[in-house]
């Protein structure tokens, strides 16, 4: 009888997780759509793409230089006992630009913005002003969704590369005022560590995290139920989700670009 019972969880649980994927992808599918066949509303995408870059900038940067710090730090305790200290700039760039800064810049606006994004929508809909917006047939996910789902695919990865660039000088200060690396070495060694394919794997990291973030978000307001609460449920869920994609999304990504691509 129990494992029937878990039998039948399992296919419940796997039914809601394959609707659930069904139900994003139409809306990604959409999305796309009505971002390459309606015009153009500049006021409502330079409007997300503030709330997405200019009021996320300073924690974005902030969270990237103290990552570099620690890195610098961390590397620091191992590399001394050997006298490899020279090579904590190369570990430290290539780290940051690859990984940490994608992934972390992620999750900061996942959970600023796509949390965010969701209680907005969710409140209109709630509201009934969604069903507003249909009555004067004005396609909700041409109004609502397109200029957030651009908004976050072209400034996360802006944010990633100012990320980048404080992680690194981060990372500057620890091994010139501590570990007694000079300026010119460590930009030095970090020129020849870092390449184009570095810099890249992680903006096309962000660019497909944006997207992830969007459709999580809008979706989940879009699907919200039950008044104030429902709000709040839908707000964690879409948080949550998030995470989780980004994370399964930076592991697929990297073992793609390290077998495939060899980079």
């Amino acid at each position: 009888m129990g494992m029937l019972n878990f039998l039948v969880n399992s296919d419940r649980i796997m039914v809601r997780f394959l609707r659930y994927v069904g139900q994003v992808s139409l809306l990604f599918c959409h999305t796309l759509y009505w971002t390459f066949t309606s015009s153009f509303h500049s006021k409502r995408f330079f409007n997300q793409a503030k709330i997405v870059g200019v009021e996320s900038f300073f924690i974005a940067v902030f969270v990237g230089f103290f990552i570099g710090v620690i890195m610098a730090l961390q590397m620091a305790y191992q590399m001394m006992q050997l006298s490899a200290e020279i090579y904590i700039p190369n570990v430290v760039a290539v780290s940051i630009t690859r990984e940490l800064a994608p992934v972390l810049t992620a999750l900061i606006v996942a959970g600023r913005i796509g949390a965010g994004m969701t209680a907005e929508i969710g409140s209109m809909k709630v509201t009934e002003q969604v069903d507003a917006l249909t009555a004067f047939a004005v396609n909700p996910v041409k109004f609502l969704v397109v200029p957030r789902f651009l908004a976050l695919t072209l400034m996360l990865p802006v944010l990633t590369i100012f990320a980048d660039l404080f992680g690194i000088l981060g990372g500057f200060i620890i091994c010139v005022f501590k570990l007694g690396i000079t300026a010119p070495m460590f930009v030095n060694m970090v020129t020849e560590a870092l390449v184009v394919k570095d810099i890249m794997t992680g903006l096309i990291k962000s660019v497909f995290f944006g997207m992830t973030i969007a459709m999580v978000g809008c979706h989940q307001g879009l699907s919200v139920r039950g008044g104030a609460e429902g709000v709040g449920r839908a707000t964690t869920i879409s948080v949550v989700t998030s995470f989780i994609m980004i994370i399964i999304m930076d592991c697929l990504f990297t073992v793609m670009f390290f077998f495939v691509f060899h980079a």
